[in-house]
């Protein structure tokens, strides 16, 4: 039992691994294609001195590219340097590229790729961006889930075995080893909610069962309502006014059929469950 256990942990310890591989290798690859790309617009415009700075992850699948020196953005080369750069790195073909100005964070420029081309928003081509500072961004818009897929399912099946595997070591209890109280001529099994007389079964609600309870513990004593109320229905943060009294009636239903056993509304006060000697 317990190996079994080990290598499920173990498996889902190794998917979770693999998961966050796969996410650091996606971020890396996409910085180096970034940087591809900074370095393709500067050679453009005859820079070969000045640097592409560190490229940064700023969300789940958005990142960041900026420049030492001051450039102009020609947006014909901006998406022809994104979309080779990103093919050699076998990156999604779903993204959106905004140029902000590093002043006030404005759009610039922006366009949408899909890879359907015929469904890609690129404007403005040939119309290009004025010398000044610039912030590149990408914002992957359609990245494969399949792996999550994979994990949430893998996932899943792992609290499905744990779950049927603690059911099978479950030990079950014999009846008689089973705690039970005498009332009347009724023994009480609080522990699976039942009543039992002449081998006939009564089924309790849990509520019935947590009332009855309480009364064997203050048999022939009166127990107040807001005590009842207060520990059968206080952790469920609902309680109908009503709801007290409906299950009283239930439960002397279910024990109408020994007539040495009474349950006693103690008006404006509570209930009292009285238990008569034969």
């Amino acid at each position: 039992m317990k190996r079994t256990i080990y290598s499920i942990f173990f498996i889902l310890l190794l998917s979770c691994s693999m998961s966050c591989g796969d996410e650091n290798s996606f971020s890396e690859i996409t910085k180096i294609a970034l940087r591809d790309v900074g370095n393709s617009l500067l050679l453009s415009q005859n820079d070969s001195t000045s640097l592409v700075l560190p490229i940064t992850n700023i969300d789940t699948n958005k990142f960041e590219l900026t420049f030492q020196e001051e450039l102009s953005i020609v947006p014909d080369s901006l998406v022809d340097a994104v979309k080779n750069s990103f093919a050699k790195a076998n990156l999604p073909d779903n993204y959106r590229i905004e140029v902000l100005h590093c002043s006030d964070n404005e759009v610039a420029y922006s366009y949408e790729m899909k890879n359907e081309e015929q469904n890609s928003i690129i404007p403005c081509m040939g119309r290009a961006l004025p010398v000044g500072c610039y912030i590149i961004q990408v914002q992957f818009t359609e990245l494969k889930q399949t792996s999550w897929v994979i994990y949430v399912l893998l996932f899943g099946g792992v609290i499905l075995a744990l779950w049927f595997l603690m059911k099978l070591r479950k030990p079950k209890l014999k009846e008689d080893t089973l705690e039970s109280y005498i009332i009347g001529k009724y023994e009480f099994y609080p522990d699976q909610n039942k009543l039992v007389k002449s081998a006939s079964e009564i089924q309790l609600s849990k509520k019935e069962c947590e009332l009855l309870e309480i009364f064997y513990e203050n048999l022939n004593t009166v127990v107040k309502r807001d005590e009842l109320v207060k520990r059968v229905w206080e952790d469920q943060g609902v309680f109908v006014g009503r709801s007290l009294d409906t299950y009283i009636s239930k439960l002397r239903k279910k024990l109408q059929e020994d007539d040495s056993i009474k349950i006693t509304n103690i008006h404006g006060v509570g209930y009292k469950l009285e238990v008569l000697d034969s």
